[in-house]
């Protein structure tokens, strides 16, 4: 085994490259030299990574030289123009944005479903999935290679960090307007007056609400959320035609992506085997007594890795079909965790183990 590869954290300083330097302290080290890098106002920052001072770097092409792996978690055109230059200077980029996800040439990994993609990289770049599609695909995968999915139809329940720090800002300080008022939410408008114009990244309140959108607006009235997850699930099963329809709602939640999930297989289903498929599939808990109350919840799944899977039933109507619901911290697996188990992969392959 050889030396062990340096890696580079780009925007280490906010909430995903947090967690990110977070996970390099308790996970297994896989790494040498461990650089940090942000924008020019970041740049000077000390953080801790396994236990030590490291000063933050401000972005750069030359803070590249000599890096084997570098994970990005920054805006999409930060990453559009920076992951090429890392890999001009002889990284492999790993990137958490949207910007690289659909191209043909660059694999879009989920390691627990497809690891043996990140060798496939003419470009030197590997994809992350979207938040909401990492908390769900996870599960549905080992029911794929079971039962062969068809279709998926789809609703998320998305917490505010997907829209960052501001999202989460937003909602905490719209919850301590409304709080202790407990006539607000009993007639139309009174919300909207006690929240004021305190939307932050959202179209609407969301303290005592529910907004049925997330992201951009795209043809014919879907949104930026709602494709990714449609193109993401069929590029990661590996399923080009797979009909998939969502509909991604913002939630009054701080941490935690949550989807309701109408999965139709090639054959018929049941659900005690799609639960005994669970229990070993890889990355995923089964949580799923209703009689005694226990359901995956954000609140539970928060802070841990795996997909948290419950309310497993087969669908009335189609023999074919299971309806669950899944969630998962948007900030681990959702991002963090997904694209540190794709450099882990990359560590081991530069080690020729």
């Amino acid at each position: 085994m050889g030396a062990l590869p340096s890696l580079a954290v780009v925007g280490a300083t906010g909430a995903v490259g947090t967690v990110m330097c977070e996970l390099l302290s308790s996970r297994k080290n896989m790494w040498g030299e461990i650089r940090l890098v942000a924008s020019k106002r970041s740049a000077g920052r000390t953080l801790v990574v396994r236990g030590e001072e490291v000063v933050v770097q401000e972005l750069a092409a030359d803070v590249f030289d000599g890096i084997d792996v570098a994970m990005f978690d920054v805006p999409d055109e930060v990453s559009a123009e920076w992951a090429p230059i890392a890999v001009s200077h002889g990284a492999i980029a790993v990137d958490n944005s949207g910007a690289f996800r659909m191209d043909p040439d660059v694999p879009l990994v989920v390691p627990e479903i497809n690891p043996e993609q990140s060798r496939n990289r003419p470009k030197g770049i590997i994809a992350n999935a979207n938040c909401t599609t990492l908390a769900m695909i996870v599960a549905l995968a080992p029911l794929h290679r079971e039962y062969g999915l068809k279709e998926l139809v789809l609703a998320s329940y998305q917490a505010v960090s997907g829209a960052g720090k501001e999202g989460v800002d937003t909602l905490l300080g719209q919850l301590e307007r409304v709080s202790g008022d407990r006539s607000l939410g009993s007639r139309s408008g009174n919300v909207r007056q006690a929240v004021g114009d305190d939307l932050g990244p959202f179209p609407a309140p969301l303290a005592l609400n529910v907004v049925p959108w997330a992201g951009s607006l795209r043809d014919a009235g879907w949104s930026s959320e709602e494709l990714k997850m449609r193109n993401e699930s069929r590029k990661i099963l590996g399923l080009p035609d797979l009909k998939v329809s969502a509909t991604c709602v913002r939630v009054p939640v701080v941490t935690g992506h949550s989807v309701a999930v109408h999965a139709v297989f090639g054959v018929e289903v049941d659900a005690e085997g799609a639960r005994e498929v669970l229990r070993h599939a890889p990355g995923v808990i089964l949580v799923d007594d209703p009689a005694a109350g226990e359901f995956p919840m954000p609140i539970d799944a928060v802070g841990t890795d795996p997909s948290w899977v419950g309310r497993i039933r087969r669908s009335i109507d189609d023999p074919r079909a299971l309806d669950l619901f899944v969630t998962g911290d948007n900030l681990r697996k959702g991002a963090a965790l997904n694209t540190a188990q794709i450099a882990e992969l990359l560590s081991k392959e530069l080690q020729g183990s």
